[in-house]
């Protein structure tokens, strides 16, 4: 069985660390698929859910909130401020979020508040829809 070897890290812990026959995951200029062997590459990646596909056959997904992509022949790396499991993700958790930064589009009094808004409630939308992906799956 062909593998790669996919690593997920948050700024606090590892989120995953295992074998894989394929992992997708939203690049910055379009979905990315990744197998075994692929040619090496460092891109910045947009919120949203990363798909691992074990060499089981089960999937694992885990939601980022963007960050950096580094592939090797035999490994991926996916480096994340945020990343959460798919099974951990939250429905209120997340749709409160997605509520306070509506709100704080709102009420934002510059342009670098609007921007930070706008940005909080992009990796909230992605993480709603990443939870209604992971649970589509179940």
């Amino acid at each position: 069985m062909n593998t790669i070897h996919v690593d997920v890290v948050s700024a606090e812990e590892s989120i995953f660390s295992g074998e894989a026959r394929f992992v997708a995951l939203p690049g910055e200029s379009g979905e990315l698929g990744i197998f075994p062997r692929h040619t090496p590459l460092i891109t910045r990646i947009k919120p949203g859910s990363v798909r691992i596909e074990m060499a089981d056959g089960s999937e694992e997904f885990v939601f980022v909130a963007g960050g950096i992509l580094e592939v090797q022949p035999n490994r991926v790396t996916v480096l994340s401020d945020t990343a959460i499991r798919g099974k951990d993700l939250d429905d209120e958790k997340a749709n409160a979020a997605k509520a306070s930064a509506e709100e704080a589009l709102k009420n934002a009094k510059s342009e670098i508040d609007l921007a930070r808004a706008q940005s909080e409630l992009a990796v909230m939308a992605a993480q709603i829809a990443a939870l209604r992906k992971f649970r589509q799956k179940k």
